[in-house]
């Protein structure tokens, strides 16, 4: 258990899986172009060009803002010599937000791009039309991007110019590659560990689900319905472990609409996590769910559905035994659906989605379905099962708090993305602290809700539970007076900058803009090295650097320890004509190296397989990398992240 908070996770079967793990090099292609041709007259063309985008990435505009994200850029060879353009080239649907970071209005296509330039020619035996476009393209990290086109204008296939390398290319490409040490960072190393921990906590889930009035008692009825059915005592054990298998089988059978999903959109359920709209929606839910854990409304299904359930399961054998299943996991779905509702979201909003949900329910089945297994096996033993009763209603309450809890972290969710501001770091924090306080005192029976029974002594576990929350409370309060950095719950408020009281603090740190200079002033200085791949049209590089890297503790090891080297790959300032050259890749692929943009791209490509942006490598002055590099991530993974690779230096 990494942290108190994972505690409360396990408690309520709560899927909420950090996503601070450093991220893998990868190559991401969002992005894919087509060409075509019409042709309006003998001297007149139109050359469109159209791509698709995966959801959620943009496509910035030729006509985007000035100072914001990088616009599409054409570039025609020998464009007034063999031919003129007419007009600028017309562009489809584009959509217009406002960038905070850059405050600037963005211009951008989203799914699909079009765009159609009208050409005139001056050489009438003119064939083929070439040319390169340039892009960038961003989701949380940005890509810059670029494209050899060729445009036929005979009804024949137009390839691409095949460009010839010279000596002084190889030699000039050579400088590119890093001799780098310890490769096996780059390598896919990360465990899977996701699976083990989803199974864990669904399991857990589940064993909470059994113990609410809807399940618990269930238990010995069914169990000894099976086990004086029949006769036989060993058929009666097969069918309640027959049963048992069901039970997980109907909860397999609930994901998989999930995974049809992932195979129309594959994207669809990680987008849940960024989504607004649908962050509140989950929002509304488990403030519905609490409230029914508070006693003062029921959810249940339609009693059509019981009723047809419960007839079915009269038929004999096999099928029987099913429907029994079926009816259960329906009659208990006032109590199971709260906690299904987190396993849904928990999952959802991770990386994996609907494999994640698939183990988090089968585990949640699995729990559920355990005790009939168990009790048929051993009958004797349900006599020692505790009498259902109030330590039941008290379960409830202690979940429909914690539900509370959750529902203002997918509120904080969507105040982040849509910048409202209605939930700054010290608001949540206050609302935690008036919600773990009235959980304390209703442990403590200072008041009751509607379904309480008769006022009584309270038992051990009530008074655990209540210093337990009280001991919260307290740890809450101390975080928000700021005597402690609350970093237990790092991940789940809003971060440090979203607060009631901004303010920066104001570093002094060693950050170079060329290699060779960043190298030598690091390895006379006796510091390690910090490969920054950014770029000046990049939202999240600016995150970084305005909100990560001004981090007291974060700031403090990179003044001390680092030199960082900034090297922008949407620079589009020309390299002198002496260091311009062509890199050919291992496909076969040639491209110029222009501007020093390109340069740093490549770099950034040959050697890390990667080309997104911003990208973080640490490393020693003899290339010795010093742990897997790092993407865009939240303060506190960052951190480790460099308190990691510094203990790595010092090893």
């Amino acid at each position: 258990m990494k942290n108190l908070f994972a505690v409360v996770l396990l408690l309520t079967g709560f899927l909420g899986f950090s996503q601070f793990g450093n991220q893998q090099p990868m190559q991401v292609e969002p992005v894919k172009w087509f060409y075509s041709v019409e042709k309006i007259s003998e001297t007149e063309f139109d050359l469109i060009f159209k791509a698709n985008i995966e959801p959620e990435w943009h496509v910035y505009s030729q006509f985007t803002s000035e100072g914001g994200s990088l616009p599409l850029e054409f570039k025609f060879e020998n464009a007034g010599a063999d031919y003129e353009l007419v007009g600028t080239a017309a562009e489809g649907d584009t959509y217009t937000e406002y960038n905070e970071i850059f405050e600037v209005d963005e211009t951008f296509f989203k799914d699909e791009l079009y765009v159609k330039q009208r050409i005139h020619l001056l050489k009438g035996d003119l064939k083929a039309v070439y040319g390169k476009l340039t892009y960038q393209v961003c989701k949380e990290v940005c890509i810059n991007g670029d494209q050899e086109f060729a445009f036929s204008l005979t009804g024949q296939k137009a390839e691409v110019k095949k460009k010839v390398m010279t000596e002084r290319d190889a030699e000039l490409s050579s400088a590119l590659v890093l001799s780098l040490k310890n490769t096996h960072y780059l390598e896919n190393t990360e465990e899977q560990k996701g699976y083990w921990e989803v199974f864990v906590l669904g399991f857990l889930g589940g064993f909470i689900a059994l113990l609410t009035p809807c399940v618990f008692p269930i238990i010995p009825l069914t169990v000894s319905f099976f086990t004086k059915r029949n006769e036989n005592s060993t058929k009666g054990k097969a069918n309640a472990l027959l049963y048992g298998f069901f039970i997980v089988l109907i909860y397999l059978l609930l994901s998989l609409p999930f995974h049809l999903l992932t195979t129309i959109n594959p994207d669809i359920l990680g987008n849940i996590s960024t989504n607004a709209f649908l962050n509140a929606f989950f929002f509304i839910i488990f403030l519905f769910f609490a409230f029914s854990f508070f006693g003062y409304y029921e959810i249940t299904l339609p009693n059509s559905w019981t009723n047809k359930m419960d007839n079915a399961s009269n038929i004999g054998g096999v099928i029987g035994i099913f429907f029994m299943a079926v009816t259960l996991a329906i009659v208990s779905f006032s109590c199971t659906g709260p906690i299904l509702g987190s396993l849904l979201a928990g999952s959802l909003t991770a990386d994996g989605g609907a494999m994640l949900l698939t183990v988090g329910m089968g585990a949640f089945g699995l729990a559920l379905a355990l005790p009939f297994a168990f009790f048929a096996l051993f009958p004797n033993l349900l006599k020692s099962l505790p009498k259902s009763g109030g330590w039941m209603t008290t379960t409830k309450v202690f979940l429909g708090f914690l539900e509370l809890a959750f529902a203002l972290k997918f509120l904080s969710n969507a105040d982040l993305v849509m910048h409202w501001g209605i939930l700054k770091k010290e608001v949540f924090i206050g609302l935690w602290i008036v919600l773990f306080v009235l959980l304390t005192l209703y442990l403590f029976g200072v008041y009751r809700f509607p379904h309480d029974g008769p006022k009584g002594k309270l038992s051990k576990g009530r008074l655990g539970l209540g210093i337990l929350s009280g001991v919260f409370s307290v740890y809450l309060i101390l975080g928000i007076a700021g005597v402690n950095n609350l970093r237990l719950l790092s991940g789940f408020p809003p971060p440090s900058f979203y607060s009631l009281f901004p303010g920066k603090h104001e570093s002094d740190l060693t950050i170079f803009t060329d290699m060779e200079e960043g190298m030598a002033y690091a390895k006379e200085n006796d510091k390690l090295v910090m490969l920054d791949f950014t770029g000046w049209a990049c939202v999240n590089c600016r995150k970084v650097e305005e909100q990560i890297w001004t981090d007291e503790r974060v700031n403090e090891i990179l003044e001390k320890d680092v030199v960082i080297i900034s090297l922008y790959t949407d620079d589009r300032k020309a390299l002198e004509e002496a260091e311009q050259f062509k890199y050919q890749y291992d496909n076969g692929s040639v491209k110029d190296i222009e501007t020093i943009g390109d340069k740093w791209a490549t770099m950034r490509y040959i050697n890390f397989k990667t080309t997104s942006q911003p990208y973080y490598v640490l490393m020693t002055t003899d290339y010795e990398m010093l742990n897997v590099p790092m993407q865009y991530e939240p303060v506190e993974a960052y951190l480790s992240w460099l308190e990691t690779g510094v203990a790595n230096a010092k090893k």
